[in-house]
């Protein structure tokens, strides 16, 4: 742990820095990009990792689903002998219009991946991160007495439903560094006030797997459905009975969420199409769970489609599109970082947290287990709109809310405080 007189001295460090980082993140949020479309984030970071002294590769990513450019960000900062500490921020923003009335509320609009124009938002605080991550970067390369080894940080493009971690890992961002000894993250939240932040060991975040189920029938007129096989009917009993995996297929004491997010299928009231679409998520903590789901989806749609009587070469296709691990916090770690928040924000300010069914897909920076992650929550909500919404019994908005709004001074300077006291205690120079 850094000593209560180098606190003090980064702190100096970091007040001096805060005006800066208040106008890059109002930057950040005014002009926001989309998961693949993060070239002036990118540059901007990488461009202020280079100026700090940092050795910065850019442009790297290599999707698996998408034909995207990447813009992954690896920026590395030797200082002399000790271990090595990844820090993480995601760059990519939303397709959700704002909503939030702010000064510096984004008007972009942009093309999403279904070609559609949409409104873009940073409504999931990856503005916060990014801006934290600098912040972080600008302190500890000016307070090299304060920590010895090999500092990280990588600013990760594609993290909303795009895998944009193992993008990186597949186009070989750890040949680009030492193998690190822990990696670290921090995610905002209005579920807190600014100024505070929660850690949890163990389980943290779910895993999240997206499932694509064509179901197929046989087209007919709306006036002879005895001629086809519907499977806007036969959608509907999928939706209905996939519910029934949870509640009866999984013990209680394992969390699991399914949820059938999308349907799309017909064009007329009076034609029986040839197909319906389903787009779905899994949620769990632990692997087998997701199997046993995912078994379980393929034996309904299965079943569905033989009482409908469709014929066997019309059968559902069932298909994973994208799977991203739970984010697990190393115990020992966790504890670690707990006790670094509290030495840099006050133990009052520090909460331990109840794992929640949420995914991020930062846990894919641990590669399976043989590097231990951490990641916490940032508070973000003003404490007054705060403390009124309790009073109320109500609860500020959500990540990924048109609403979403954090309190830029207190919430950037406490995500920089964590960030700068967990890499000064992990890269000890003693």
């Amino acid at each position: 742990m850094p000593t209560q007189l180098q606190l003090e001295s980064l702190s100096g460090l970091l007040e001096a820095e805060l005006p800066s980082l208040v106008e890059i993140y109002e930057h950040l949020h005014a002009h926001p990009e989309l998961s693949g479309q993060e070239r002036e984030t990118a540059s901007l970071l990488a461009g202020e990792l280079k100026a700090l002294g940092f050795r910065v590769t850019e442009g790297i990513g290599r999707y698996s689903r998408f034909d995207w450019p990447g813009f992954g960000v690896l920026a590395v900062l030797e200082n002399g002998p000790g271990p090595a500490l990844l820090v993480r921020a995601d760059m990519d923003a939303l397709p959700v219009e704002e909503k939030t009335g702010l000064p510096y509320a984004s008007a972009a609009r942009a093309v999403y991946r279904d070609g559609a124009e949409v409104p873009v938002m940073h409504a999931c605080g990856h503005d916060v991160h990014v801006a934290c991550l600098l912040g972080a970067a600008r302190v500890l390369a000016r307070a090299r007495d304060c920590w010895s080894g090999t500092l990280v940080l990588v600013g990760q493009p594609g993290e909303e439903g795009a895998d944009g971690a193992q993008a990186m890992i597949d186009d070989g961002a750890y040949t680009l560094c030492p193998r690190p000894d822990y990696a670290l993250a921090l995610h905002s939240t209005l579920f807190l006030k600014a100024g505070t932040a929660g850690y949890a060991p163990g389980n943290f975040l779910a895993s999240f797997t997206e499932v694509e189920i064509v179901v197929r029938g046989v087209g007919a007129h709306g006036s002879a459905p005895e001629c086809g096989k519907d499977p806007v009917v036969m959608a509907a009993q999928l939706v209905l009975a996939l519910q029934s995996i949870v509640s009866r297929e999984i013990p209680p004491h394992e969390p699991a969420v399914v949820t059938v997010g999308s349907i799309h299928g017909g064009a007329a009231c009076n034609v029986i199409p040839e197909e319906v679409v389903l787009q779905l998520s899994i949620r769990s903590f632990s692997d087998r769970v997701r199997d046993r789901i995912l078994d379980s989806v393929r034996r309904i749609c299965a079943g569905v489609a033989l009482a409908a009587g469709v014929p066997e070469e019309r059968s559902p296709v069932v298909s994973v599109l994208a799977c991203h691990p739970a984010t697990y916090n190393d115990p020992g770690l966790a504890e670690r970082v707990g006790e670094a928040l509290r030495g840099a924000l006050g133990a009052d300010n520090v909460v331990r947290s109840e794992a929640k069914m949420v995914s991020e897909d930062f846990g894919s920076w641990g590669l399976s287990g043989e590097i231990p992650v951490c990641m916490f929550w940032l508070g973000a909500a003003d404490p007054e709109r705060f403390e009124e919404a309790r009073r109320q019994g109500k609860t500020l908005p959500s990540q990924h809310s048109p609403l979403y709004a954090p309190l830029p001074e207190p919430t950037l300077r406490a995500g920089v405080k964590a960030f700068v006291a967990a890499a000064c205690d992990l890269l000890s120079a003693g």
